[in-house]
């Protein structure tokens, strides 16, 4: 297979999106890909990502790739998690303690962090709009994350965060116990639950 193919089918594979790592890790030489990259008029994005010319931008595929040590999560996993139907104004990722976020708040991310221990705590897969893999909390986490930093959330989003998720078929009450529990909101929980149960 001729390089420029292979180049196609992996900008293809990835919706318009070309890295240095996968191409090299492909065995074309950075020279080549670079020139390529010139004379197709590809969108640098960041260091060693590059966008097609006339493909859809998936923002927040672009800044996790961007950003190894995010999860999306609060405002931006509800609405990745179909727990609200207003897309944020504004991306928000947790990160652990100790992580280097200063790039993310210039570029106007919010960002939350916590102990290492908890980061994991309900982190999945889930499908970005674009059709791409994220790293995000699930609902139960969501629900709990919302709780915990209510006095930075909007009231109206987060009451109806909540009757979403009581509403969904896929809720998962002990789990969201659980979760409330570890990260210390399980006495408010308790509190919405009685109103909405």
């Amino acid at each position: 297979m001729l390089k420029s193919d292979l180049l196609k089918k992996i900008q293809k594979e990835n919706n318009g999106i070309l890295r240095t790592k996968t191409v090299v890790d492909n065995g074309i030489s950075r020279t080549y890909f670079m020139e390529y990259v010139r004379k197709n008029k590809f969108e640098k994005i960041s260091q060693g990502i590059y966008l097609a010319p006339n493909s859809w931008t998936d923002g927040l595929y672009l800044l996790q790739l961007r950003f190894k040590g995010i999860i999306f999560s609060h405002e931006t996993a509800l609405y990745l998690g179909d727990l609200t139907d207003r897309e944020p104004l504004q991306y928000t990722v947790t990160v652990k303690t100790g992580y280097n976020y200063s790039a993310l708040s210039q570029q106007n991310i919010k960002v939350y962090s916590i102990k290492k221990e908890l980061y994991e705590l309900g982190a999945i897969q889930i499908l970005s709009p674009g059709g791409h893999e994220l790293r995000c909390y699930n609902a139960e986490r969501t629900i709990c994350d919302i709780l915990r930093s209510r006095n930075n959330i909007e009231i109206q989003d987060f009451q109806n965060a909540i009757k979403n998720y009581m509403k969904s078929k896929s809720k998962n009450i002990p789990l969201l116990m659980r979760y409330a529990k570890e990260l210390h909101v399980e006495a408010i929980l308790r509190k919405y639950l009685e109103v909405l149960m």
